[in-house]
């Protein structure tokens, strides 16, 4: 973000501490307790969602050379990402055009060419299908080039390569992908993510519906109740700030040590010295920044009551953030954060075990939890197109 920006965000709110107020909307919202449990509101999310836009599916330091490829599930479609001979990034369906196979079975690796495991129909690693046993026999009047691997759109962006599970948008996908950020870009650039490599990571499935687990980190109200035993009594007590930028959001956690601002130079003011500041780029991926280090959460909706989620540590590879700070600091952040949002997780599937209960007909979300309200609006948005 600019300096403008930042500094006006500290402001705001060292002035709402100092008159013990919260970041208030204008009135009390509710969503729906079956967007949480229906089966038919998840397909419909998966079709418009998950399957419709941009997926953060890989950081670049996971695609590192020519030849390097991953295995992911997006959308619940099974997805093949490369990095061809002369540097592109290339995704598609992992499915062979024959019989229907999954192509690649390995998670990652490195190799140019991929071939069935059913039948040896082998493609090159920007899809072409190049070679098929006995191909001009028992396939007349078929052409090779008729069935490449389907091709899905996908851009190499702010760190990470996204993906689009649903088609290939074509010549208009540069267009697209920018107008889809508009707002924040800059912020996105300005993180550095590129530059960074993966430090420690891990993956679990949740028992709860990604909407809850999302919402939960979008909010301060829990800090000191939900992690009185952990991150909760450095964070001030309901106090965050948020705006949105089309659909995604940007929210600001302060620590108590803002405070401190008022007795300091302002051009020596750093808000990640004294916050947390959270990225919710819809529908599921979110950047945690913290002071020397970003956290990228990752949800992949396996059900209405399921999700899968990756948290991966993303260090700085030199400059003042990474100066002096082995691996052993960075795994020490990653256990921290992993176990405050465990913390989260674990309220989360406790939520959805109840959620079918008829104890509520709506989620209620009060006026300083704004943020809730503005990304189910968001998604309430998409879904109708």
């Amino acid at each position: 973000m600019d300096r403008e920006t930042e500094l006006a965000l500290i402001d705001e709110l060292l002035a709402l501490k100092s008159t013990k107020s919260a970041f208030l909307d204008d009135a009390v919202s509710k969503n729906p307790v079956e967007h949480y449990t229906s089966s038919e509101r998840f397909a419909l999310e998966q079709a418009k969602l998950f399957r419709s836009l941009p997926n953060a599916a890989a950081h670049v330091s996971e695609l590192p050379e020519n030849g390097s490829f991953l295995r992911r599930d997006i959308g619940g479609r099974p997805i093949l990402i490369t990095r061809d001979k002369s540097g592109g990034v290339n995704a598609f369906l992992n499915v062979c055009r024959h019989r229907g196979t999954r192509l690649v079975d390995d998670e990652r690796g490195c190799k140019h060419r991929f071939s069935c495991p059913y039948h040896a129909w082998t493609y090159a690693s920007t899809g072409e299908l190049i070679g098929a046993p006995h191909f001009d026999e028992g396939f007349p009047g078929l052409d090779k080039s008729d069935l490449a691997l389907t091709r899905l759109n996908c851009e190499e962006r702010f760190g990470f390569v996204w993906v689009w599970p649903a088609y290939d948008h074509g010549a208009d996908s540069e267009t697209d992908f920018g107008a889809y950020f508009d707002g924040l870009a800059s912020d996105l650039e300005a993180l550095g993510v590129a530059e960074m490599s993966i430090a420690a990571e891990n993956s679990d499935v949740r028992r709860a519906n990604w909407k809850t687990l999302v919402e939960g980190g979008i909010e301060a109200y829990h800090f000191r109740i939900a992690h009185r035993s952990t991150i909760g009594p450095h964070f001030e007590d309901n106090l965050s700030s948020y705006r949105t930028f089309g659909t995604h959001m940007r929210a600001v956690l302060p620590r108590t040590s803002m405070q401190t601002l008022t007795e300091q130079a302002r051009d020596s003011w750093r808000l990640r010295d004294h916050a947390n500041v959270l990225y919710t780029l819809f529908p599921s991926c979110q950047l945690l920044v913290m002071q020397d280090h970003i956290v990228w959460i990752r949800s992949e909706p396996l059900s209405a009551g399921e999700t899968e989620i990756r948290l991966v540590t993303l260090a700085p590879a030199s400059g003042a953030d990474a100066e002096g700070k082995d691996q052993a600091h960075w795994k020490r952040n990653h256990q921290i954060t992993t176990m405050t949002l465990d913390e989260d997780f674990a309220i989360g599937e406790s939520v959805q075990a109840s959620a079918s209960s008829g104890a509520n007909t709506h989620m209620l979300f009060g006026r300083f939890e704004g943020a809730l309200h503005q990304f189910n609006r968001a998604i309430e948005r998409a879904l109708d197109g």
